[in-house]
């Protein structure tokens, strides 16, 4: 029997999550919005493709949670998205309100799931969704941390012209303007990064991952990203359907890993069938850990004015 996975809004990330997840044939899908016809128009558009893409997976649109029940991991995209001039901090307590009715679902209806939170500000509506659900940590996770190391890894291929096959890094804590790419941890095709890019010019690309998110937003100028985002999420989805212990850069609850105590920030975390099934430890110098604690005093400042 397939797994199940419920996908809360189908708007672009929610829709395009689906169609990238019923592409590997790995899950049944449900797609809920409030909107009625929305979720059932983009299921049944979907689950029209099949027979041309080669997928014989279920799809199924609602506007109910009866169908949702007993999922085995729940994506929530559901929130208000980015205008032009807007942080992600500035959608705080619209997208507390969104998540705290639909968590309160989720967890009514599938209360063994793993919950991935995609909406912002992520760090802190990963920490709404811990509180709100009562599941233990290791089943709420976030997604962002993948998103931000993709975007990082795509600039340093265009500048050096090569595959973004051959280019790894980590981009870690806040998903916020104060993210942490790891320079010390980077490299292309084995060759630490800082041997191959001025120091300079390395900053000013460091800076354009960091306001990644920023510039398709002023770029669309009616939505932000989808794309990017969705391909994320569908990496972690199959690291947890397929249990294969990925090390992965992901928002999780550290709990004094970092020096870090009771918080949702990105870290490299082992994703597997039960969620986060370990936080990576890895060494920082001084200033990446500095970097690392401001921009989870961000996150905090953040959970607290959630009352949280």
């Amino acid at each position: 029997m397939r797994k199940k996975v419920t996908i809360i809004g189908s708007g672009n990330v929610g829709g395009t999550t689906a169609q990238r997840l019923t592409e590997t044939g790995l899950a049944d899908i449900v797609l809920y919005d409030i909107v009625d016809g929305l979720p059932q128009g983009k299921a049944l558009d979907l689950a029209e493709a099949g027979p041309v893409v080669g997928f014989d997976v279920q799809i199924t649109g609602t506007t109910e949670y009866g169908p949702t029940a007993d999922s085995d991991i729940v994506v929530f995209t559901s929130g208000a998205p980015r205008k032009p001039g807007m942080s992600r901090d500035d959608l705080l307590e619209v997208n507390k309100k969104i998540v705290t009715e639909n968590v309160e679902q989720v967890a009514r209806y599938s209360p063994n799931c793993v919950l991935l939170m995609v909406n912002n500000p992520l760090d802190a509506m990963a920490q709404l969704a811990l509180k709100v659900s009562g599941f233990p940590a290791e089943r709420v996770v976030g997604q962002a941390g993948i998103l931000d190391t993709a975007r990082f890894r795509t600039f340093l291929a265009w500048e050096l012209g090569v595959s973004v096959k051959d280019v790894h890094a980590y981009v870690l804590g806040g998903h916020g303007d104060d993210m942490v790419p790891l320079v010390s941890y980077t490299t292309v095709g084995g060759v630490p990064v800082g041997q191959l890019i001025p120091e300079e010019r390395l900053e000013e690309i460091v800076q354009r991952a960091r306001d990644g998110g920023a510039e398709i937003v002023g770029l669309l100028k009616t939505g932000s990203a989808f794309q990017a985002p969705s391909a994320a999420v569908v990496e972690m989805l199959e690291a947890i359907l397929l249990d294969r212990k990925r090390i992965l850069p992901c928002s999780a609850y550290v709990q004094g890993q970092y020096g870090i105590h009771d918080l949702y920030v990105g870290v490299p975390v082992k994703l597997g069938a039960g969620g986060v099934e370990e936080i990576v430890e890895i060494p920082l110098s001084a200033d990446e850990r500095a970097a690392l604690h401001e921009t989870a005093a961000s996150v905090r400042g953040l959970v607290e004015a959630l009352g949280l």
